[in-house]
């Protein structure tokens, strides 16, 4: 009797164990590409960034800059210039290894995106980084579909963790964003080795993340609940405000601009003027300056709105980058707007809406929650929980990743949309 036990359960360990084992390999793998390309990226970002600080007459040559790019994705970019969303489609329904020149055609479009002085992120290019890299063990493995996705899924969290230096956001962004409303647990382990191992290997590096500081949260009382309530549901409607804005200008360009490469060119020269008339760069680049600032000093009340405005011409004209950065300031600076009205503080209102905006443009609440606690502190997390939460709510069926299928609906109103792509809803 205990030999037949201890049989029935040495053949459940037994497997266990060996995908334990497999997926600990493949995913130290990961992590050493993602994280290696990461520390690349974010070194080359902050030299460009400098660069372009000290020579400010170079955003005057942003439509050139914009012509490069589009040129870079027209002709040897053209089958991976759909970025993140293309990921997100080899997740849901696997087709080909994705071409390993994604990985350096996103670095070289978003490095020259910051160089000449456009508004944008990181995030977009250090996912692509690693889920393009991350691909290419699966010929050499010999992989599934079904390990492909687990594969894909790894090597977006690896790129998200470490280009943050959030292993714990990273691991559950992964598992949370092709998905609305819903986890693949299945995917947990290798999202979490692949996220653990790219965090450690871009510090290894040497590479220093942006510091925050730590949140000290009020006692929870029902006006201080409320009042977190009620910044979640401006932080949403700011998310859908960028997605729609966004989009629309994406749409804009391509209705008026038939030759692709001229979209990024006439959207920098828009941006450039803007940046001329308004004699400031704060609001290009990524705007790490100005985040941090939220969280000490009054900003100007507008200063969420240039952003979006700047971000959604810069990255709707076709110029590469990420939103999760621009994403943050929005949210910060919002935040730091809505302090003389709500009876919270200022650095508690921005830490919130720096996460919170996120998760509602990226349908990604829980990932964001842990960002808060993994960067401020885990003091903040039940404020900046329940901003994450309704923000979410509030930004309805509407996102930054057109590829994300409505797993769970928002709200029994829209359940007609489980199973449709948000880019397929009217």
């Amino acid at each position: 009797m205990h030999l037949q036990l201890l049989a029935r359960l040495w053949a459940e360990y037994r497997v266990l164990c060996l995908f334990t084992a497999r997926w600990v390999i493949i995913c130290t793998v990961v992590g050493i590409l993602a994280g290696s390309a990461s520390a690349g990226f974010l070194l080359a970002l902050d030299w460009v960034t400098a660069w372009r600080e000290t020579h400010r007459w170079i955003i005057i040559c942003l439509p050139l800059g914009g012509l490069l790019v589009g040129l870079l994705y027209y002709y040897p970019g053209r089958s991976v210039e759909a970025g993140n969303n293309l990921l997100l489609d080899e997740i849901h329904l696997p087709r080909a290894v994705l071409p390993l020149r994604m990985a350096p055609l996103v670095l070289l479009g978003t490095l020259l995106t910051h160089l000449f002085g456009g508004s944008a992120g990181r995030e977009g290019t250090a996912v692509q980084m690693g889920g393009a890299l991350a691909d290419q063990l699966t010929r050499w493995l010999r992989l599934h579909q079904r390990e492909r996705k687990l594969l894909l899924i790894a090597g977006i969290s690896a790129g998200f963790a470490s280009v943050f230096g959030t292993p714990l956001a990273g691991a559950v962004f992964g598992l949370e964003v092709f998905l609305l409303g819903r986890l693949r647990y299945d995917a947990l382990l290798p999202s979490l080795l692949a996220a653990i191992c790219a965090d450690w290997v871009t510090r290894a590096w040497g590479v220093e993340h942006t510091a925050y500081p730590l949140l000290q949260a009020p006692p929870i009382t029902v006006i201080g609940v409320a009042s977190a309530a009620l910044a979640g549901i401006l932080f949403g409607l700011s998310a859908r405000l960028f997605v729609g804005t966004t989009h629309w200008v994406s749409s804009t360009f391509k209705r008026w601009i038939a030759f692709p490469p001229l979209r990024p060119m006439v959207g920098g020269a828009v941006v450039a003027l803007v940046v001329w008339l308004l004699g400031t760069t704060d609001y290009i680049g990524l705007g790490i300056p100005v985040i941090t600032r939220s969280f000490a000093e009054p900003l100007p009340v507008y200063a969420f709105a240039l952003k979006i405005l700047l971000t959604a011409l810069t990255l709707g004209a076709g110029f590469k980058g990420g939103e999760v950065t621009p994403l943050f300031f929005v949210g910060a600076a919002l935040g730091n707007a809505l302090a003389p009205a709500l009876p919270l503080t200022m650095p508690l209102l921005a830490g919130m809406g720096f996460v919170a905006v996120f998760a509602g443009a990226a349908n990604t609440p829980l990932a964001c929650t842990l960002m808060a606690m993994e960067l401020f502190g885990h003091e903040c997390g039940l404020y900046a929980g329940l901003a994450c939460v309704v923000s979410y709510f509030f930004s309805g069926h509407r996102g930054i990743y057109g590829a994300q299928v409505i797993g769970q609906s928002k709200h029994g109103l829209w359940a007609r949309q489980q199973g449709k792509r948000l880019r397929d809803l009217p």
